[in-house]
């Protein structure tokens, strides 16, 4: 399954990569981008999808804490 997700206050293209190379390494992500141009956030997974935003909103908080994921 494939996922999209809009984000709000990423700050830096730095930021985005960070947050994307940690998402990948969240068990049962298969693949994530994240990209700071359009502000978005592209997640495949064959896991609970719940589960998994559970943890990547954690990972977005703990690199990029004004940073918002929307549902």
């Amino acid at each position: 399954m494939k996922k999209s997700y809009q984000i709000e206050d990423l700050d830096c293209a730095n930021c985005a990569a960070k947050i994307e190379a940690a998402i990948k390494k969240i068990k049962g992500v298969e693949n994530a981008s994240v990209s700071f141009m359009t502000q978005k956030l592209v997640i495949e997974t064959n896991a609970d999808i719940d589960m998994i935003m559970a943890e990547v909103k954690k990972v977005v908080k703990d690199i990029e804490p004004d940073c918002t994921i929307i549902l």
